[in-house]
């Protein structure tokens, strides 16, 4: 991928000053539905709470559809998704493109298990290792969480077979998150995800760090038998924080000098979201393991964990999934392939991100008592506000009031991650609806 650090600088230096003055296009408007339309009905809010576990806070919408960067509910309101079901849907709703690939490929085949070969597979993981440098082998499942789990798996093999360490331990950052799962949960260095007593958590698995902090890093692997570094170059439910060059390079260090494997995970960050495929290439740290989902199928589930050779240590039962690199799913991540190298996808994600920061920037200036920082990069970009406006949570439910779909990251950062096929209009509509929020908050 061509470097675009230079022209996103530029973009945004250009546009910053113009940011808040410029028009702003119409933003989506409430529509009605088609009496035509042949709609199921939709199920109650209360109906759907008698059945389904509460594990979510949803917001009081229900989407019906989508087309491109725009959603719709059940009382034909639009919305602008800057969402993208949390920096997934990177193709936006109803694209073509992924319409006909996953149409065609229904219609062929779409789940054999991988006693068989896939070549959907195989396609999809030659794409994958031409395009992350060091990286050569992909293993396949269906989310970040169990790329992350298969990452651990493999980190920890690698420390006890090769390396000879008997009580290996991951390093993770505050402020993390890497999934769901029990070791994930471990991994992720958030109390609040731990459960009650931390009876979540597996004891002795993972040890942690301050993020961005040489000296907490250095001072946690002198501590432990190190099988792995695992950090997000950018922090996403952490607060959307960028790891510095300084930093991630100390952590490259650390593991060339100890054996240790260094595991970026991209499950948020990566394909194409931050301008360029992979977050690591901003500051041109190569890891030896990299997890990846999300927008890795555009929406479709899908997860991968790539590695190197030398940490290459899976054998025939160690690991597996019923799901992972289905043909389904692996045709979805091919149509996001083509749109990476075709159709210019990681080219408008740096273009709208570099727009969208200036916008961000040129407010914070305005409202500089209401937002403390702007940060990130591409189209994955936090705005972090006061507290004193009463939470991110709050602000985004006034933006989706006025039809801007935001999601929060942390207690006072509100994120945006919208498609990546995003345009310039609908960044300076979401623009619009944002000031309009501030200046009421």
């Amino acid at each position: 991928m061509p470097n675009t650090n230079t022209a996103v600088r530029l973009l945004c230096s250009i546009a910053a000053a113009a940011a808040l003055a410029a028009p702003r296009c119409a933003r989506p408007t409430q529509t009605k539905l088609a009496a035509a339309t042949a709609d199921p009905a939709v199920a109650s809010r209360e109906a759907f709470d008698d059945v389904v576990q509460k594990t979510y806070g949803r917001y009081p919408v229900t989407i019906v559809r989508g087309s491109g960067c725009e959603l719709e509910d059940d009382a034909g309101r639009t919305y602008l998704d800057f969402v993208a079901g949390i920096s997934t849907c990177c193709l936006g709703h109803g694209d073509q493109r992924l319409v006909d690939a996953i149409t065609k490929q229904i219609q062929e085949v779409h789940h054999v298990s991988n006693l068989y070969y896939i070549p959907n597979q195989g396609a999809l993981a030659a794409w994958l290792v031409k395009n992350t440098a060091g990286l050569d082998k992909a293993f396949f499942c269906n989310s970040g969480g169990e790329a992350n789990e298969a990452a651990i798996k493999l980190s920890l093999k690698h420390a006890v077979q090769e390396r000879g360490l008997k009580d290996p331990v991951i390093l993770t950052a505050y402020g993390s998150f890497h999934g769901r799962t029990m070791a994930t949960i471990s991994a992720t260095a958030q109390p609040k995800y731990h459960g009650p007593e931390g009876c979540w958590q597996v004891k002795g698995l993972a040890e942690h760090f301050e993020f961005n902090d040489i000296a907490s890093l250095e001072a946690a692997f002198e501590k432990h038998e190190v099988a792995a570094i695992l950090v997000e170059p950018i922090q996403g439910e952490g607060g959307v924080r960028v790891g510095t060059q300084e930093f991630l390079q100390k952590a490259r260090e650390l593991c060339d000098a100890s054996g240790a494997l260094l595991v970026f995970d991209e499950v948020q960050c990566g394909v194409g979201r931050t301008g360029r495929l992979w977050g690591h290439e901003h500051v041109n740290v190569i890891p030896d393991v990299l997890t990846c989902a999300k927008a890795l199928g555009g929406g479709v589930p899908i997860g991968a964990m790539l590695c190197a050779d030398k940490a290459n240590v899976f054998a025939p039962g160690d690991h597996a999934t019923t799901y992972g690199g289905n043909p389904l799913a692996c045709a979805a991540a091919l149509a996001v392939a083509r749109a990476v190298d075709d159709d210019g996808l990681v080219a408008n994600a740096a273009a709208r991100g570099a727009q969208l920061e200036a916008g961000l920037r040129a407010m914070g200036d305005k409202y500089a008592g209401k937002i403390t920082e702007v940060r990130g990069r591409g189209l994955l970009l936090g705005l972090e506000l006061s507290p004193e406006l009463g939470g991110a949570a709050k602000f985004v439910q006034a933006a989706a009031d006025r039809g801007l779909l935001l999601v929060p990251a942390g207690a006072d950062v509100v994120r945006f991650v919208p498609p990546l096929v995003v345009k310039a209009e609908q960044v300076d509509a979401a623009l619009g609806i944002l000031e309009e929020c501030l200046a009421e908050a």
